[in-house]
């Protein structure tokens, strides 16, 4: 079985939540396109990275950048945006409010933003 890719973040536990997000489905990591390296979350990059977070850009949306803290799967961008809020491996749910958050970590192109309710 392969090895989880680290995750970095501010008291980040085994499924990937952070002293950020810390609910039962905050347990998805991204990993930053301008550092190609997972992170708990977009404050924990702040805190953490010494660079400013860059955004995906939507042709990148093939490219595994999700993970899954319930199981350890690397979502493509386009496989988690579609997933309905589960682990398409495992069935673990994900927090549905993060797609509020989209425009954080992928061009807004085709995603919802933080714009117009849920």
């Amino acid at each position: 079985m392969a090895l989880r890719p680290e995750v970095r973040g501010v008291e980040v536990d085994a499924q990937t939540r952070c002293i950020h997000y810390h609910s039962m489905l905050d347990i998805i990591a991204i990993k930053m396109a301008c550092c190609n390296v997972y992170y708990a979350c977009k404050d924990c990059h702040e805190l953490l990275a010494g660079h400013v977070i860059e955004v995906w850009p939507s042709s990148e949306r093939d490219a595994p950048a999700v993970l899954c803290g319930a199981c350890g799967h690397e979502m493509t961008i386009r496989e988690y945006m579609q997933s309905g809020h589960l682990c398409p491996r495992c069935g673990a749910g994900f927090n549905p409010g993060c797609r509020n958050h989209y425009h954080f970590y992928f061009a807004s192109e085709d995603t919802l933003t933080s714009t117009g309710g849920s």
